[in-house]
């Protein structure tokens, strides 16, 4: 019966999540600077992000938010806000020095709640995804349809997203693609500070429709 419903929302949460934004850009960060596992857990932490989002659409606390510049305004710059800040960490990378690869043997590895805190913050204050996720459960989904059922399409895009980007972490985790980083990571880690401070400056001029 729900079927069609589920179809659509699928398809528009598959053109949603492919396209790049604060996730992409974070896992992608995370898998090339940390390794896999780091970048797997900021990918589950995306994922479980959505339930953030999923919850207060159900609850009907997203519609409260569309309607309140204040409160709309109040998430946009405190999400704009991390971006920056762990953008501008990222433009602050300095080369390696001679030797500084025996000394990173050291050096802590990224933790699995790190990498997971990471994730689910970025996508929990985006409010971007506020916007797709009200549109998707006032539109898209019925209001009639079950909550329980609604519940399940909640799950389902937790779920797919995670496991996108879980795929995006293998990629870009990959020793070849890692070494090929490695060679110029602190370019990369400032290339990848413009696009978290460029993403963030965007998320700052986001207006509500």
């Amino acid at each position: 019966m729900y079927w069609m419903e589920f179809f659509t929302v699928a398809l528009i949460h598959l053109l949603a999540v492919a396209s790049p934004g604060p996730d992409f850009a974070i896992v992608v960060r995370e898998s090339v600077a940390h390794g896999r596992r780091a970048g797997v857990f900021c990918a589950l932490g995306v994922g479980m992000g959505i339930f953030v989002h999923v919850a207060y659409s159900l609850l009907g606390i997203g519609l409260i938010v569309s309607q309140s510049i204040m409160l709309f305004n109040a998430l946009k710059w405190l999400a704009a806000a991390y971006l920056l800040y762990i953008g501008f960490k990222a433009l602050r990378a300095k080369p390696a020095a001679p030797g500084a690869v025996q000394e990173q043997a050291a050096v802590p590895a990224r933790t699995p709640r790190g990498a997971f805190v990471t994730g689910f913050v970025t996508n929990g204050l985006n409010p971007k995804a506020t916007l797709f996720f009200l549109s998707l459960f006032t539109v898209v989904i019925n209001p009639h349809t079950p909550l329980l059922v609604q519940g399940g399409y909640g799950v389902y895009l937790a779920v797919a997203t995670a496991l996108w980007f879980c795929l995006v972490a293998m990629l870009f985790s990959q020793q070849r693609v890692r070494d090929g980083f490695a060679r110029m990571g602190h370019w990369f880690d400032r290339l990848m500070g413009v696009v978290l401070v460029g993403l963030g400056i965007k998320l700052a001029f986001t207006e509500l429709k």
